[in-house]
């Protein structure tokens, strides 16, 4: 199309000689470049006609060697965020004109970083400072006597993590420090990201592009989209779905010491999705009676006003929906310790093992009481971190229950340092939800805790307690699709009669064979405690068939109760029935990991 005088458009064909002279020798890049820019001008209805479209790309084309200069994005995941955040600095990258590239760690060699020239690492960090399990071998690799010199190399880290944990983002500080030993150069300070890590990653790429010193094209700013139609990815932290809670009930029987309730919640008119193993974030608010002991700790009044994120509140708003109480992390205590005179305080918040011991299991309050200080409002506000999310793995599928998502969720009660403590989230949705009442979420996608993509594959899923949910999923979707692939579930809880979650819906299944095998452990109904771990090895013979044949072994649950034994006891079970050595049946193991065959959802 071109335009007239009079501003209207008028139709133009171009038969294949004209539009060769008018590409003239442009690059592969750039004629892929073009056509995502002309779809773009013409999706967003510009009215300016071709020459001058050409006139205004010519400005910012690339010089060969910018275009040449390769960029490596290499990325270890465990959930997917991290390669989303690489994919996203590969399109930054790309924009700018460099011939950039993403790499999953599990799919990297160690011995491939000599030939690097610029290198950009995302990095999530497990728990207690461990690595993902993608990322395992090459962490491994740059720590050994192995590890390449790499004088030639630029690069730089940004880490993911949770300020919850005390080894804040140690996987992301690891890789920066072990590359900078080995002679890289860092183009940028390393950025540690909490779990809002979006803008924080979004300035990173900006960043560190500025520095490797490629203006931007045209198409990072000229081209006009539609907005997306609003989908999973819409909603988010700041921009939840509320959804009404359909139904309500306590799983346990009577008797029980546990106390674990099924929720659905309705995502009608939404159009919101989701898939077996990804999980659904509940935005809590923090109950009456902790943000009462904070208000008498400070002696500050509820009506007091602060201002948060440019918002005024008042002060009890802000503690009740805004600031999380509950849990205690490294980054508040050192904080607090500014306007706390005790030396006492800043020693602790620098000794890593007294540190630890302190955090557990205290909260906010414990620590305004353990150590007075005079605090403004906004000074207690300042101090205090974000009320993050928590996330639960969805229970179901949406084949099974369309426009609904379902969790099993198990409320936490404690005793500690001489007061009754609950989990946030979990208490209000046990204490504070009721059928009727919304809730404000958003989906949290696991990329790797997924069913294979083939449908004739079995499956071993191993659960306990509320562990069990994300198996709900799985099966109802396999059963929903006619999946040929056999299931077979491993589960365990304290009693047979109290702790058996979902026993009817599992026996059904069994019926029907949508469950092929279905093995249970009921520790406390016996004298000999026998968990699920057990199981597998009661069954060594039928677990290492299923895996030599091709299946998928997935866990579920408690890391260091439930994911380190079911590992220790599948070394046992490869030993046993192949008569491998200890070292050889830990490779199997690890081979299984790396091919993404032995899958862990573990908190």
């Amino acid at each position: 199309m071109s335009t007239s005088d009079t501003g209207q458009r008028l139709p133009i064909a171009f038969d294949d000689h004209v539009l060769r002279q008018l590409a003239g020798d442009f690059s592969e890049q750039q004629l892929l470049w073009l056509s995502g820019y002309f779809y773009g001008r013409y999706a967003a209805g510009s009215g300016s006609d071709l020459a001058a479209a050409v006139a205004q790309v010519a400005p910012a084309q690339t010089t060969p060697a910018a275009a040449g200069r390769r960029l490596t994005v290499l990325y270890g995941s465990q959930t997917g965020n991290s390669k989303k955040v690489a994919l996203q600095a590969v399109e930054a990258a790309q924009q700018r004109g460099l011939n950039a590239t993403a790499r999953d760690m599990n799919d990297y060699q160690g011995r491939e970083l000599s030939k690097e020239e610029v290198l950009l690492v995302v990095v999530s960090t497990q728990g207690e400072g461990e690595p993902p399990v993608a990322a395992e071998e090459l962490h491994r690799f740059l720590g050994s006597a192995r590890a390449p010199k790499l004088p030639q190399l630029r690069y730089a880290v940004l880490a993911l993590g949770d300020r919850s944990y005390l080894q804040f983002c140690q996987t992301g500080r690891d890789f920066d420090e072990r590359l900078g030993k080995l002679g890289a150069t860092a183009l940028a300070p390393r950025v540690d990201c909490d779990l809002d890590f979006h803008a924080d990653a979004r300035q990173w790429i900006a960043a560190v592009l500025d520095v490797l010193g490629q203006p931007a094209t045209s198409a990072a700013v000229s081209i006009k989209r539609a907005p997306a139609p609003l989908t999973t990815e819409a909603y988010s932290r700041h921009h939840p779905l509320t959804a009404e809670v359909l139904e309500k009930i306590q799983l346990n029987g009577r008797g029980s010491t546990k106390e674990t309730y099924h929720l659905e919640l309705s995502l009608a008119g939404s159009g919101l999705q989701y898939e077996p193993g990804d999980a659904l974030s509940v935005i809590p608010t923090n109950s009456e009676a902790l943000v009462e002991e904070v208000l008498r700790a400070t002696q500050l009044s509820a009506d007091a006003p602060v201002l948060l994120k440019g918002e005024r509140l008042r002060l009890a708003t802000a503690l009740t929906e805004r600031l999380e109480l509950s849990t205690l992390s490294r980054d508040v205590l050192e904080r607090y310790a500014q306007h706390q005179p005790q030396p006492k305080l800043r020693e602790l918040a620098g000794a890593t093992q007294q540190l630890q011991a302190y955090l557990y299991g205290r909260d906010a309050a414990d620590l305004l009481v353990d150590y007075p200080a005079e605090l403004s409002a906004q000074q207690l506000v300042d101090t205090l971190r974000p009320l993050p999310a928590r996330a639960y793995s969805l229970a179901s599928s949406l084949l099974a229950h369309p426009d609904e998502a379902h969790l099993t969720v198990g409320a936490v009660r404690y005793d500690a340092h001489g007061r009754r403590k609950q989990g946030t989230c979990s208490c209000y949705l046990a204490d504070r939800v009721q059928v009727g009442d919304s809730l404000r979420v958003f989906v949290e996608r696991n990329e790797y805790f997924k069913l294979p993509q083939d449908p004739s594959a079995n499956i071993i899923m191993v659960g306990a307690g509320t562990g069990v949910a994300p198996f709900r999923g799985f099966v109802e979707e396999r059963a929903e699709r006619g999946a040929s692939g056999l299931n077979w579930l491993v589960f365990g809880n304290p009693h047979f009669t109290t702790d058996f979650l979902y026993q009817t819906e599992w026996q059904q299944h069994f019926k029907r064979g949508t469950l092929a095998k279905l093995h249970v452990a009921f520790s406390r109904d016996q004298t000999d405690k026998i968990y699920v771990h057990n199981r597998l090895l009661e069954y060594a013979r039928d677990v290492y068939d299923w895996l030599e044949s091709g299946a998928y072994l997935y866990v579920c649950g408690d890391k260091q109760r439930l994911a380190a034994t079911v590992h220790k006891a599948l070394v046992s079970v490869v030993q046993l029935e192949s008569g491998a050595s200890l070292e050889e049946a830990e490779a199997y193991v690890r081979a299984l990991k790396k091919q993404r065959r032995y899958l862990e959802d573990v908190y």
